[in-house]
């Protein structure tokens, strides 16, 4: 097993990240984040998540953002990954794709991503 793989149960991930429990348990009613179950329903949190809820406890208490804010800066981020390898493939202009790959990494940048 990878530290990648790590898992964490919902205490050790709140401690981790200094939160408390419930704080991660109205992220996940909120949708910002998705752990694993176990067959006993216990919550599982994998390295990804972990990074994820260390994203968005920076947006919350070092930027101010409200959650609602979180959830749509969240939803940005994701397609600013899915449009990244898209724009480093091959194409015919290149001053043009430089200049979207330029303006991913400073959204990418303006999101502590």
């Amino acid at each position: 097993m990878t530290s990648r793989d790590e898992l964490f149960l919902i205490s050790m991930a709140a401690e981790h990240l200094g939160m408390h429990p419930q704080t991660l348990r109205k992220y996940e009613r909120l949708g910002l984040v998705r752990p694993t179950r176990t067959l006993n329903a216990v919550r599982v949190y994998s390295r990804d998540e972990i990074e994820r809820l260390r994203t968005i406890k920076y947006l919350v208490d070092e930027l101010g953002i409200n959650l609602a804010g979180v959830e749509r800066l969240l939803s940005i981020a994701e397609v600013v990954q899915r449009l990244r390898p898209l724009v480093q493939a091959p194409a015919a202009h290149r001053a043009q794709q430089r200049q979207l790959v330029q303006e991913l990494e400073r959204l990418s940048a303006l999101l502590g991503l």
